[in-house]
């Protein structure tokens, strides 16, 4: 016997992260890479954030960002937070938002709070790895979510989890430039969720952390917000929204946060009590100060410069890739998703891109969660400067056409 002999069952679930393993073929130089889903660090805001960081140490709050904080997280970010929840339709204070150590903790606690093993989650196919990867530890099955409408009932839905000795617990998705497929969902659609959570009587776990980056139309409600019109208020809804500052300003200062009815955010309170106690606090003192001062005008930076991006990534998809091959075109985000020919898998297609054209991406299978969808894969923008999209997406394009 040794100790992975006593490992916990849920342990067999936890899967290392196809893309953090991508993402260290970053450190190779003559690699062009679409695989990380990553924000551009030559535009985070560094003076800013410098700014913010000097001016809580070396003045009167530097005793207490360097303190322990309340589990909740630091009041002065969960007003503004509140407030900027109010600009999107959602009427809140601060005791509805919880701050945890990025959207992924707040993905796990909700998976914590929600989840006995065998119960099961709902979730599109395909969804955000790191959800399922939130989840996994907690030993769900999962089912499909289809926002479009689907073969399945709510009776059908309780009855495939009653079978797998469970129950239907909450509907997972990311509405707003989907991450892995770039798409965003109607108004019709996000009622279409609300209706079918209403009818089995099931949580909305809505993942909002690419929100603000839109780069065409006209924005689309919250989940929340529409939940909150129909239910009469935020302590009635039961959609919860995860928001983050990681695409916007820093993923490195690990700020997310959880916007929620009071009860929920009331056990949240103990899981984070459990775990580390808090988020740390000088990240959140330095964010609320940094947020305060250049929020939208970071928002402004970022589409100005991504949907440039983006659209140089579409029009050399277009220009190059071979018959057969489709492709989604993203109003918004980090992501266009490709589609190649029924048979191909793409996970074979990235180890020979990877050796014979130097060009990594993302298969798509890691994003389903019975692990189909092997004829798919990710690109992702963001860090695709001209150079990269001009030689990468040729090489990619001939690899595949071989």
């Amino acid at each position: 016997m040794t100790l992975m002999d006593h490992l916990a069952t849920r342990s067999s679930r936890m899967k290392a992260s196809e893309i953090r393993e991508l993402l260290k073929l970053l450190d190779q130089p003559d690699i062009i890479s679409f695989a990380g889903g990553i924000p551009d660090p030559a535009l985070f805001p560094t003076e800013a954030i410098s700014d913010a960081y000097a001016s809580v140490l070396g003045g009167a709050e530097a005793g207490s960002a360097l303190q322990y904080q309340v589990s909740e997280g630091y009041l002065p970010l969960r007003k503004w937070l509140a407030g900027q929840m109010g600009k999107l339709g959602v009427a809140c204070d601060e005791h509805n938002i919880f701050i945890t150590s990025g959207s992924q903790q707040a993905l796990d606690y909700l998976g914590k709070l929600f989840l006995s093993p065998g119960d099961t989650a709902l979730v599109t196919w395909p969804t955000y790895l790191g959800a399922l990867q939130a989840f996994n530890a907690y030993e769900p099955r999962y089912d499909r979510l289809t926002p479009d409408g689907g073969n399945m009932t709510p009776s059908a839905y309780h009855a495939a989890a009653a079978a797998a000795g469970g129950k239907v617990k909450f509907a997972y998705l990311v509405p707003d430039f989907a991450n892995p497929t770039g798409e965003t969902l109607s108004l019709r659609q996000r009622e279409a969720v609300l209706d079918l959570a209403g009818e089995l009587d099931i949580a909305v776990i809505e993942d909002a952390a690419y929100r603000a980056l839109r780069y065409d139309g006209e924005g689309v409600a919250p989940i929340l917000a529409i939940d909150c019109a129909r239910s009469g208020g935020i302590e009635n809804a039961r959609t919860l929204y995860c928001g983050s500052f990681s695409k916007i300003l820093s993923p490195g200062m690990r700020v997310g946060w959880v916007c929620a009815p009071r009860r929920v955010v009331e056990r949240l309170v103990l899981i984070k009590q459990a775990s580390d106690l808090h988020s740390p606090s000088i990240n959140q003192v330095a964010m609320h100060r940094a947020a305060e001062a250049v929020f939208d005008r970071q928002v402004d930076k970022l589409i100005g410069a991504y949907r440039e991006r983006r659209d140089d990534l579409l029009g050399a998809l277009e220009a190059n890739m071979p018959e057969g091959v489709t492709w989604s075109r993203p109003d918004g985000g980090m992501f266009v998703w490709v589609t190649l020919p029924e048979g191909t898998d793409a996970t074979a297609q990235l180890a020979r891109s990877v050796k014979e054209a130097r060009v990594a991406f993302v298969p798509g299978n890691a994003f389903f969660a019975d692990g189909s969808g092997r004829n798919t894969l990710r690109l992702s923008f963001t860090l695709a400067d001209k150079r990269a999209v001009s030689e990468g997406i040729p090489r990619l394009a001939a690899l595949l056409k071989g």
